[in-house]
C-alpha cells in the first residue's frame, strides 16, 4: 500500500516550527483577522502557507504594564484571540503536544501553540500557571524586559537577580505540568539558577549568540553549552539588533532621534500595547532599512555558531516575526522563509539537519512533555 498523500507531504517537505511569534497582541488589540493576506506585519495564515510555517508558538505577551490584578487577565483575553482563531478557522488547529503538530500539517493545516512571555503574567499565582496550562499553553519565558517578585531580566537593572525562592518553585511545577521552561529575556543570574533547579530540559526560544552580538538578550557560549548538555533548544531570533553589534549601534541612535515620534505613537494608542508597539516598530523599521540592515547571512552566523557549540540536535528558530521591527535583508515576512532554508542548505546542512533546526529539535521535546 502506498502511503497517505498528507503523510507524503510532511516527509517530503520539513515542518517548520518557529519558537515565538508576537502575532496574538495584534489579533487581540486590532482586530487583525489573520485568515486573510494582511498588508503590513510578518505573519498571517496565508503567508504562513506560501512561506512553509507549518507551526508557531503563537506569544501571549502580557506587557510590563499589566500588574497585580491585570497581568492574568490580559493573559487570558490573548489566550481567547488565539482560541478565536482555531475555532473559526478550519487551515488552524491547536496543538499542545508534537503528534498534535504532525497531525495537523499532514492535514494541511497550521498548528498553532501558545508560550507565555513574561512569568508577571501569573501573578506570583501556580494556580494561574495552572489555568494556563490547562488553557493549552506550552511554555513559559519566565521575565519579559521586566523582572518580576521572582526571576531577574537580562534588560531590567532594578530586578536583575535570579530566582526566589518563589522562583524555583515555578519552574519545579513547570516541570511537573510538562510547560517548558524558556530562559530568553532573563539575567545570567537567573538563567544559572533555573539550569540547577530544573529537571526538564529548558528552551530559550527567541535569543541569538552573545559571542557574536553582545546584546544582553543573547546567550554566552556557556550557557549554550550548559542548554545543550541539559537536552534543550536555543530557538534563535531574527532581529538584526541582536544579530550584529554595529547595527544595533546605528539602531539606538536611530531610536534616540525618532524618540519625539514614537513618544507621540505611544500616546496615540494609549491602553492597546499591541498596537502600540506594533506601530512603533512598523514607523520605526520603515527608517531603519537606510541603515544597512544585516543580511540573512548574519542570521546564518548565528545559527552556524549555536550547531558549533550545542551541536545539531538544540538549534532551532525563534523568529520574533511582529515583535520586531526589521527583519534580516532581504527577509520580508513569512514567506521569506525558503530564503533561509536554501541559505542554510548553501552553508553545507544535509537536508535531516536542515530539517533539525526548522522545527525537529523543538518537537522532540514536546514529545517528551507527555
Amino acid at each position: 500500500m502506498g502511503l497517505p498523500l498528507g503523510l507524503l507531504l510532511v516527509l517530503q517537505h520539513p515542518i517548520i516550527l518557529d519558537g515565538h511569534i508576537d502575532t496574538a497582541q495584534r489579533m487581540l488589540d486590532m482586530k487583525a483577522d489573520i485568515s486573510a493576506r494582511l498588508p503590513d506585519g510578518h505573519v498571517d495564515l496565508p503567508r504562513m502557507q506560501e512561506g512553509g510555517l507549518s507551526a508557531a508558538f503563537f506569544s501571549i505577551w502580557v506587557d510590563a504594564r499589566y500588574g497585580p490584578g491585570t497581568a492574568f487577565r490580559r493573559a487570558l483575553a490573548l489566550i481567547d484571540a488565539v482560541q478565536v482563531l482555531v475555532d473559526t478557522q478550519p487551515g488552524a488547529e491547536l496543538a499542545t503536544d508534537a503528534d498534535e503538530v504532525r497531525g495537523a500539517v499532514a492535514r494541511g493545516h497550521i498548528a498553532v501553540l501558545m508560550g507565555v512571555e513574561g512569568g508577571h503574567a501569573i501573578e506570583n499565582s501556580l494556580a494561574h500557571l495552572d489555568s494556563l496550562y490547562r488553557r493549552g499553553v506550552r511554555y513559559m519565558t519566565l521575565t519579559w524586559n521586566n523582572g518580576n517578585d521572582w526571576a531577574g531580566s537580562a534588560t531590567d537593572e532594578r530586578r536583575h537577580g535570579g530566582l526566589t525562592d518563589l522562583g524555583k518553585r515555578v519552574v519545579r511545577h513547570m516541570n511537573e505540568l510538562g510547560m517548558l521552561v524558556d530562559v530568553s529575556h532573563v539575567s545570567d543570574s537567573t538563567f544559572w539558577d533555573v539550569l540547577a533547579t530544573t529537571s526538564r530540559p529548558v528552551i530559550a526560544s527567541h535569543s541569538s549568540c552573545r559571542a557574536i552580538a553582545r546584546h544582553p538578550r543573547n546567550l554566552s557560549d556557556a550557557q549554550l553549552r550548559a542548554i545543550a548538555k541539559n537536552g534543550g533548544v536555543v530557538g534563535i531570533n531574527f532581529y538584526p539588533v541582536f544579530l550584529d553589534d554595529h547595527f544595533r549601534e546605528q539602531y539606538e541612535e536611530l531610536r534616540r532621534r525618532l524618540r519625539p515620534e514614537t513618544d507621540a505613537i505611544h500616546a496615540r494608542y494609549r491602553g492597546r500595547p499591541g498596537e502600540s508597539a506594533f506601530e512603533v516598530d512598523k514607523f520605526v523599521g520603515d527608517k531603519a532599512e537606510s541603515l544597512g540592515v544585516p543580511g540573512l547571512d548574519r542570521l546564518v552566523d548565528h545559527i552556524d555558531h549555536a550547531v558549533q557549540v550545542m551541536g545539531i540536535d538544540h538549534v532551532g528558530l525563534g523568529s520574533d516575526f511582529d515583535g520586531i521591527s526589521v527583519l534580516p535583508a532581504p527577509m520580508k515576512d513569512a514567506t521569506s522563509l525558503p530564503l533561509l532554508v536554501a541559505a542554510l542548505r548553501a552553508r553545507g546542512y544535509a537536508d535531516g539537519d536542515v530539517a533539525k533546526i526548522l522545527g525537529e529539535n523543538f518537537l522532540r521535546l514536546l514529545s517528551a512533555l507527555r
